[in-house]
């Protein structure tokens, strides 16, 4: 290298939970860029946290390992989370609250200019992924991860361990049966948020995309949904997504009702990761594979996004924390496409391939009831009649 020219290296850096929220750990590595020689390593058992914030973690300790060998050194971080890239690059805004943090440390590590970003697939990134994976198994046995055990080069590196482990299929509420008077049931009101300018073009549009506003239909459909259920006078309260398109929808509503939105995480859309903004056309041009695998198994995940058997998790999480504060209410749900699928296929019992079974347009009501006794049933699905 001639005299006076910055040292370059790369960093690859990644983080996953085990439950999105949950237990959670990230890995990064410094790699040399002409010898693909690991020149520093690092991985942490977080605690439980969700993917995204776990994931930018991993970029912070791989740019700091970075800094401890060359504070005057040329970065290029490569990370398989679309997410993070297209934030970390200035392409994409920053709007949940955890990230903002996150992403304003990340870039006082170095000047600006001085490190790049760029995406990968996972199966490029084994390297951080199995530190990753390592560092939360290290958790799941009380302990933190300890550097040594594996120095190879990207070249040797085996096959790691799935990000995510298997999960478990979430609990179904049982059908509905034939039993006696159980009280008032709990009634979620499900409503998907009305259009963005991604909707009328069927454009692949999750919680790891750039967060589009509702469209001028959208606030229209909101408005309808909102008069629609002043009509009615039940809705007791209102909680919803936190991205933008269902926040915008719950709080025409809610102020048309008089209630204030809640908010909760697990009720955000899944995150559809490389795929985020295009079509199924697109998607099946660029990544015919990763589709085919994506549509054989719930358990797959679009490159860089989220599985649906990691939504089906966080989802009945929310729905189960959701039925203990509300018990015998009305309750307004505001979210998506697949949370409102994944919370109708949990009350048939439906096997996961369902949710490819069903049409939901924007601004369309559903309805399911839980009982006291753990039934379920379906009152309502996909009810646009309130915008006719």
């Amino acid at each position: 290298m001639p005299a006076g020219t910055p040292r370059s290296f790369i960093v690859e850096a990644d983080g996953g939970s085990r439950g999105n929220p949950g237990p959670a750990g990230y890995g990064a590595v410094v790699l040399d860029p002409a010898t693909g020689e690991t020149l520093a390593e690092a991985a942490e058992y977080l605690g439980t946290c969700t993917n995204n914030v776990a994931e930018y973690r991993g970029l912070i300790a791989g740019l700091r390992a970075a800094h401890a060998l060359d504070p005057e050194a040329r970065i290029r971080v490569r990370m398989d989370s679309k997410l993070v890239v297209e934030q970390m690059s200035g392409r994409w805004k920053i709007k949940h609250p955890d990230m903002r943090p996150l992403a304003a440390e990340a870039r006082t590590i170095f000047p600006v200019g001085q490190v790049t970003y760029e995406w990968i697939p996972r199966e490029k990134n084994k390297h951080a992924d199995r530190l990753a994976n390592e560092a939360m198994d290290a958790g799941k046995k009380g302990k933190q991860w300890e550097p040594g055990k594996s120095r190879a080069a990207l070249s040797v590196v085996p096959d790691p361990e799935p990000l995510e482990e298997p999960l478990d299929e979430p609990k179904a509420a049982p059908s509905a049966g034939w039993s006696g008077d159980v009280g008032a049931p709990t009634t979620f009101v499900l409503l998907r948020h009305g259009e963005t300018a991604l909707t009328p073009e069927k454009r692949f549009s999750g919680s790891g995309g750039t967060d589009p506003e509702l469209s001028e239909k959208g606030r229209w459909q909101a408005q309808r949904a909102a008069d629609s259920l002043a009509a009615r006078g039940t809705i007791q309260a209102v909680v919803s997504s936190p991205l933008a398109r269902c926040r915008q929808t719950a709080d025409t509503v809610a102020a048309r009702l008089g209630l204030d939105v809640r908010i909760d995480e697990g009720l955000r859309e899944a995150d559809f990761g490389a795929w985020e903004g295009l079509t199924f056309a697109e998607v099946k041009d660029r990544y015919p594979a990763e589709l085919d695998a994506w549509l054989a198994s719930p358990k797959t995940a679009p490159p860089g996004g989220e599985s649906f058997a990691a939504v089906a998790r966080r989802v009945a999480v929310s729905r189960d924390k959701l039925l203990a504060r509300y018990a015998a209410k009305t309750v307004l749900l505001v979210t998506h496409v697949t949370p409102v699928k994944t919370l109708v296929r949990l009350a048939l019992g439906a096997p996961p391939e369902s949710l490819f079974r069903m049409e939901l347009s924007a601004a369309a009501f559903s309805a399911v009831a839980y009982y006291a006794d753990g039934n379920a049933s379906l009152r309502l699905l996909n009810d646009t009649s309130h915008l006719r």
